[in-house]
């Protein structure tokens, strides 16, 4: 797909075999954007930070000439520091992404032939091994410092999940290490492309997560015969769509509080992503660069602090617990007799087989470990650089526990899922507009008619959702 502005880098690149091609325009405007930042650089007499200057608290001493030609390659090599485990592969592509999509802004002022050098790196499917965690720093220094040190052939990449040498890898490619121009190493480590990548991903399927789990509080309506009345104010339109024809069970007056205030939950949780989304796009919107190259000035920023991504995917992370524990609540509710009408344990023949009974202590388990993310990750600054860096935003930190909470969720979710099918076989009937649901599960984890190990089957199943 060819990439015309910005914005359309995401829609080109989201999906890894398509190549994307940045249109001539836009390079064109690149470049002119790059030579008017060398012509403001060239006649500079001051300052200017990372550029002529060293960083952080030796912001203050001013660079030779030969120590500027070594700068921007040095700032990605002893900022490095960081070690497995290593981002996942869909977050190492979409942090690509995001620097790619902010370096095509003015701004940035970086040269053509960088952009062009990321663009092909995601084409071929070049991925720095990029570490997950122990990162500090103000900003992402530590994981762009070895996300980028690899196009000049430092560090390494995973080729196939396989450590290897970034010059091994490029080499394989048939292409010369980069060599960076004035202030491109330091854009390469400035700004929150990181946290932008944790947003984006983790947004994408907190959203498919949540039409799962509207899907899961609809067939526990259904198979536990629940009234409806109750889902006429708070619940949205898709869940009643989903429960219409589900037939209500004359002796149950009100179902568990679990099975009522599901919808409202969920209705929530697309209130809270749409937060994450509404601030991902501030974030797009904000120069990264400190300094940035704004109006043909040196502009100093504060776009690598990204607070505001960070505190909305901890806020997200607490809904999702909220929905995990009310996940896991009806999945037992389901198993219980006095609630269902059901065999004990939706067992066919209850004491001599355990019945579902051991999905319920697994989502218990994933529940626990999804509880422990709830804390807010954003918390917690500390003095770096000698005071000169005094408060960190961790909003990465968010994101990786963001994306652990949606593992963990998933794994609740399918447990439902595979609960909620066998009450729909043991009681041969379901709301029609559930029945394509129901068989989707069942193809993929049949009906349980005597005791079998459900863990390869619930790991396929957890695959599939994902």
């Amino acid at each position: 797909m060819i990439v015309r502005e910005p914005a359309d880098v995401l829609t080109a690149g989201s999906e890894p075999g398509e190549p994307l091609e940045l249109h001539p325009d836009l390079l064109r405007r690149v470049k002119e954007n790059r030579a008017a930042m060398l012509a403001a650089l060239d006649a500079a007499d001051g300052p200017i930070y990372g550029v002529n200057t060293g960083m952080g608290r030796l912001a203050g001493i001013k660079l030779t000439a030969a120590q500027q030609a070594e700068h921007q390659h040095n700032l990605l090599v002893g900022r490095a520091v960081g070690g497995p485990p290593w981002l996942a592969p869909e977050l190492t592509r979409a942090l690509l992404l995001m620097r790619l999509r902010g370096f095509l802004r003015s701004e940035a002022a970086v040269s053509p032939e960088l952009v062009t050098f990321l663009a092909d790196r995601l084409n071929d499917g070049f991925l720095p091994a990029v570490p997950r965690g122990g990162l500090g720093s103000a900003g992402e220094i530590i994981p762009l410092a070895h996300t980028f040190q690899t196009f000049t052939g430092l560090g390494s990449v995973l080729e196939d999940g396989v450590l290897t040498p970034a010059a091994t890898a490029l080499a394989q490619r048939g292409v010369d290490p980069f060599t960076l121009g004035p202030k491109e190493g330091a854009s390469l480590i400035q700004g929150s492309p990181l946290a932008e990548a944790y947003a984006w991903v983790c947004g994408r399927r907190a959203r498919r997560l949540l039409d799962l789990q509207t899907q899961c509080a609809a067939m526990a309506v259904d198979v536990l015969g629940s009234p409806h009345s109750v889902y006429r104010y708070g619940a949205p339109a898709e869940f009643r769509e989903l429960i219409a024809g589900a037939e209500p069970r004359a002796d149950v007056v009100q179902a568990p509080v679990s099975v009522r205030v599901g919808p409202l939950v969920l209705d929530l949780l697309d209130r809270v992503a749409g937060d994450l989304e509404a601030e991902l796009g501030i974030s797009w919107d904000t120069p990264a660069d400190s300094p940035s190259f704004v109006d043909g000035e040196f502009v100093a920023t504060t776009g690598y602090h990204a607070s505001g991504l960070g505190f909305r995917m901890d806020a997200l992370k607490a809904v999702l617990v909220h929905a995990g524990e009310i996940s896991v609540q009806r999945l037992h509710r389901l198993l219980d007799p006095q609630f269902s009408g059901l065999p004990p344990q939706l067992a066919v023949d209850p004491g001599p087989q355990a019945g579902l009974v051991p999905l319920h202590k697994r989502a218990v388990g994933e529940l626990h470990a999804l509880r422990r993310l709830a804390a807010p990750a954003t918390l917690g600054s500390l003095d770096t650089s000698a005071g000169q860096e005094d408060v960190q935003a961790f909003a990465w930190a968010a994101g990786a526990e963001l994306e652990d909470s949606l593992g963990h969720l998933t794994a609740i979710t399918a447990c439902e899922l595979v609960t909620a099918a066998q009450a729909r076989y043991l009681r041969g009937h379901g709301a029609p507009a559930l029945e394509p649901l129901y068989a989707w599960v069942a193809e993929r984890v049949p009906p349980v008619v005597v005791d079998r190990p459900l863990g390869p089957e619930i790991t396929r199943l957890i695959d599939d959702l994902r």
